[in-house]
């Protein structure tokens, strides 16, 4: 009974997850979950995993065993677009924009999915309340924004294609204190909107103040689960990522 209820109130369940590339593995025996509206971060050092946990439930990477599934329909077999289509969005690590593209183009790029151009007005104008300097700088080229601008522009494109579910990889990485907090009141706001978030991010203790659960992950296992507010007071969070 505990099981089919965890199964109805979970949007996202990685199941036990094994993935690499070729021969070198990578994730071992992840689990994850993400409920409808909550927040959830992923935390761990640089090489843990954290980006191949992502690119596998976004289907760019294909589990060697386990499974991903939304709502308990398993998507782990699908193709990235098909997962876009079925409500889960990437911010990647690095933004990934085209710099060449003009900013209201890069932005409407994510709205390309089948049925991604029904109201895709209102949703460029929800994007551009949430950024209003993308709005200023919509005939800008991309590659002429700031790094902070760039973080906003993948955001606002991965919006466009409505997820229910929004992966962000290390979105405060190289940006000004001022900008990290406006890209976190907008992930607020999205938040507010019904949209769930889960994040991998540096900042541990920003991650873990902004979300709900968090989850601590080391060399590709899952080493720790627990509600944020008690990770950041264990004492191995606090010597191992908080410097305290």
């Amino acid at each position: 009974m505990q099981s089919t209820l965890r199964r109805v109130l979970n949007l996202l369940e990685v199941n036990n997850i094994h993935a690499g590339y070729n021969s070198i593995p990578v994730l071992r025996d992840v689990s994850i979950s993400l409920g409808k509206n909550e927040r959830v971060a992923l935390i761990g050092p640089n090489a843990a995993g954290k980006t191949t946990t992502f690119k596998t439930v976004m289907g760019l990477l294909k589990p060697k065993k386990g499974t991903v599934e939304l709502e308990g329909e398993r998507i782990d077999g699908l193709s990235p677009n098909k997962i876009l289509e079925k409500g889960l969005a990437l911010v990647p690590e690095g933004r990934m924009i085209f710099p060449d593209m003009n900013v209201h183009d890069n932005i409407e790029l994510g709205a390309y999915i089948k049925g991604g151009a029904k109201n895709a007005g209102d949703t460029l104008d929800w994007v551009y309340q949430l950024f209003p300097i993308l709005k200023e700088r919509s005939g800008q080229l991309g590659g002429s924004l700031s790094g902070g601008e760039q973080q906003m522009l993948a955001i606002g494109r991965a919006l466009m294609s409505k997820p229910r579910v929004l992966l962000l990889d290390e979105p405060s990485q190289g940006l000004a204190p001022i900008i990290v907090k406006t890209v976190f009141e907008a992930l607020e706001e999205i938040r507010k909107s019904g949209t769930s978030i889960l994040i991998s991010e540096q900042n541990v203790r920003l991650a873990l103040e902004f979300c709900d659960r968090g989850y601590i992950l080391e060399n590709g296992q899952i080493v720790m689960e627990d509600q944020a507010c008690n990770l950041i007071t264990d004492s191995h969070v606090k010597e191992a990522y908080l410097g305290i």
